[in-house]
């Protein structure tokens, strides 16, 4: 139970903004993007600078309050917020500078991925990302970072070169390569654990205009595209990426009416090289499409393309695994289970995390599936909360069928806050005891642990 008295006193100490549950922006604030996440946090500080989260972590460990960071506020599971406890709030750390010469990025905690591709792409470059603009860039990153330049340049991880962390003693230390080694091992793939990043150093590459969109063909067809698409991708040049969904076409542009809510199979595809028409040969070889939407854009273009498909406030359940192989036995329990998505929002994509991301040993960073050739996720999603049960059943349905197929673990990100200590080991493998030894010296008492959380103990 918050001591008001106590409460009072934090305020007095910070220069962010304080909410508590009887104040009129309190509903605002507390809400995340899964609208299927309703928590109700004791209190949260939007903190505005570094020694606010400073405070904030010394007044959750001496109170001993349940701690949550919010950065994005996108975390699936909610991992992001709490019933009764701290809520660290970043969204007002908002700070990027460019160093185009160096080619890196400083980013602040509370950034998304779009105001990073907005001052990036001023200079022609761009750091590894998600798929979706509004995604925080600090639990993207942490998870490790999957997205349209993972075959090219790898996961977000392998361009962090360094983190400012606030850990759970309330200190601020620097984590790279020649300071705090091991933080920095664990920061890059071991997720939220260690503490509350404040902002990251980012190494940015040459980025401008790509060509990039989808490829659309029938739902019949989805064994044969699966077939073609598990041969193609993975000897592709690794200027290609190409991540593979099941969908239903979006009723409106920039989608021909014909098309509208179809069910399809596809390919989302981003070419950052030269001579296109050279590399998209074979897609247009192998059949023709019902769709094939690829054209030259900016980078941040094709990064807001899912931002209007997928708003903050719908319902979401998901589930995730690496995959090494899709198998004719995989591809059929696939097509099973697209033949059932139960609303237009729902999908299932596999991200290639071959190319760049296969040149990092699975022991540099805490990312361990570094020979798996694909993350899949099965995502259930709604605009409406009575869809829940439903997507809900089909997410943990799809990923059941699937698992025996699967590498074992899953991408951290695409995890719900309901599979089990167990399952957390698995998508660590033979990192977890590292981490759990890094834990120990971070964070001893476990402050940080509303997270896919690996214990100290």
């Amino acid at each position: 139970m918050l001591n008001p008295a106590k409460v009072k006193e934090l305020a007095a100490t910070l220069r962010g903004h304080v909410v508590q549950p009887e104040d009129t922006d309190y509903h605002s604030a507390r809400r995340v993007y899964n609208a299927m996440i309703d928590r109700y946090p004791g209190l949260i500080v939007q903190c505005r600078d570094v020694a606010d989260v400073m405070r904030c972590v010394d007044f959750a460990r001496e109170q001993s309050l349940l701690l949550a960071v919010r950065g994005g506020g996108h975390n699936g599971g909610g991992l992001g917020t709490c019933d009764q406890g701290l809520v660290i709030d970043l969204r007002n750390l908002k700070g990027i500078r460019v160093d185009p010469e160096a080619r890196t990025v400083r980013v602040e905690g509370g950034c998304t991925w779009s105001e990073v591709d907005h001052a990036t792409h001023a200079f022609g470059l761009a750091v590894p990302c998600g798929i979706i603009s509004t995604t925080g860039v600090g639990g993207l990153t942490l998870g490790g970072g999957l997205g349209h330049l993972t075959r090219k340049y790898g996961l977000t991880i392998d361009s962090l070169l360094e983190a400012d962390v606030v850990l759970a003693d309330g200190t601020l230390v620097t984590a790279n390569a020649e300071s705090h080694p091991e933080l920095y091992w664990a920061l890059r793939g071991g997720g939220g654990n260690f503490g509350v990043v404040t902002s990251f150093l980012f190494r940015a590459h040459p980025v401008k205009m790509v060509t990039a969109g989808p490829t659309f063909w029938p739902l019949e067809r989805a064994v044969d595209v699966l077939r073609w698409y598990r041969e193609f991708i993975v000897s592709a040049p690794q200027d290609l990426n190409g991540f593979f969904a099941f969908l239903t076409v979006p009723s409106g542009p920039p989608f021909p009416e014909v098309l509208h809510g179809k069910q399809v199979c596809g390919v989302v595809w981003c070419y950052t090289g030269d001579d296109a028409v050279k590399v998209f040969a074979p897609v247009a070889a192998f059949g023709p499409p019902l769709l094939h939407g690829v054209h030259e854009l900016p980078f941040p273009a094709l990064q807001g393309v899912f931002d209007a498909i997928y708003p903050p406030g719908d319902q979401w359940y998901w589930r995730a695994d690496f995959v090494n192989e899709l198998s004719d036995a995989a591809i059929a329990q696939h097509v099973k289970f697209a033949a059932r998505l139960p609303t237009p929002q729902s999908t299932m994509h596999l991200y290639p995390i071959d190319g760049a991301a296969h040149g990092v040993k699975a022991g540099d960073t805490a990312f361990a599936y570094r020979k798996a050739n694909w993350s899949a996720v099965f995502a259930g999603v709604s605009h409406d909360a009575a869809d829940v049960p439903a997507i809900t059943a089909w997410s943990k349905a799809y990923s059941d069928a699937l698992h025996p197929h699967s590498a074992g673990g899953a991408y951290v990100n695409m995890m719900m806050d309901d599979e089990g200590d167990a399952r957390v080991r698995a998508s660590y493998r033979d990192n977890y005891a590292r981490l759990v030894a890094v834990k120990k010296r971070y964070d001893p008492d476990n402050l940080f642990r509303v997270n896919q959380n690996v214990r100290p103990h």
